[in-house]
């Protein structure tokens, strides 16, 4: 990435603008530049598939799930109690997890030493921290994100679902060829703005999070902004982060639609 970032600075109109006024290509040189990129630029791809592989797809099965109860008070109670997680800070929900996981207090930990293992450093170990993230994302939001897909379940034709049934389709059948077919299009919209955010991380979350014994795989484009553009002072610098991941994320966005339009459903234009 060093020699990019060489090339660069030398390609003669980038070179002729860096002299002038266009000074901002060089904080886009030094980002490239930088040694840790490709490390941030790792750990920021990898959350963000992480979270389109099990964070995504999980409100679409638990809406699926909800939508098959049959009974309201049971459907509206189960929907109360996973909604929830979404209002509590992340503030709150770290502190929970070091109650739960650290290595000293942690009640896990306690249970481990009781049970006679030894413990484990939940909270230290690089092979934990995904896991543990993945698990917050999960529990906070999940059952928040189901919302929009319970509400293109309710849009779906009830004559289809009585068509299905003369035909012979059974509950699983009827789910399978009816509502995951009608929601299809909401599925890819959602999916196509998603990738939009593909460096697009829960600050807070990972900043809280983070300790240098975790930091090298921890450290993504959100926190690298704030502790050297905010803390730092280099506004200029962390505009310039901003808009590559910008940049990215619209490059997938065009991209993705580009690829859903071609195989004959409907994009987001």
């Amino acid at each position: 990435m060093g020699g990019i970032a060489i090339a660069f600075q030398n390609y003669s109109p980038i070179r002729g603008m860096m002299g002038s006024d266009w000074v901002g290509f060089a904080h886009f040189a030094r980002l490239f530049g930088e040694p840790d990129f490709w490390m941030i630029f790792r750990n920021t791809l990898v959350l963000s598939m992480l979270g389109i592989i099990f964070l995504f797809p999980a409100p679409i099965l638990l809406a699926l799930v909800l939508n098959e109860v049959r009974s309201k008070v049971y459907k509206r109670t189960v929907q109360t109690i996973i909604y929830l997680p979404h209002f509590i800070s992340w503030v709150v929900i770290v502190s929970l997890t070091f109650v739960f996981l650290s290595t000293e207090v942690g009640l896990l930990n306690k249970l481990l030493v009781a049970l006679g293992f030894d413990k484990v450093r939940f909270m230290m170990e690089e092979d934990y921290f995904y896991p543990i993230v993945l698990l917050q994302g999960l529990w906070k939001d999940v059952g928040w994100n189901t919302i929009i897909y319970l509400a293109a379940i309710a849009g779906v034709n009830p004559s289809l679902y009585e068509a299905a049934e003369i035909d012979g389709a059974g509950r699983f059948s009827k789910v399978w060829n009816v509502t995951v077919p009608s929601i299809v299009p909401t599925v890819i919209i959602l999916f196509i703005l998603g990738l939009g955010n593909i460096l697009e991380v829960n600050f807070e979350q990972l900043w809280l999070m983070q300790n240098p014994l975790v930091l090298n795989v921890s450290e993504v484009f959100d926190t690298y902004v704030y502790k050297v553009g905010i803390q730092g002072g280099q506004f200029s610098y962390s505009t310039a982060v901003g808009i590559f991941k910008s940049f990215v994320g619209l490059a997938l966005i065009v991209g993705a639609n580009y690829w859903i339009r071609k195989k004959g459903y409907e994009g987001i234009w």
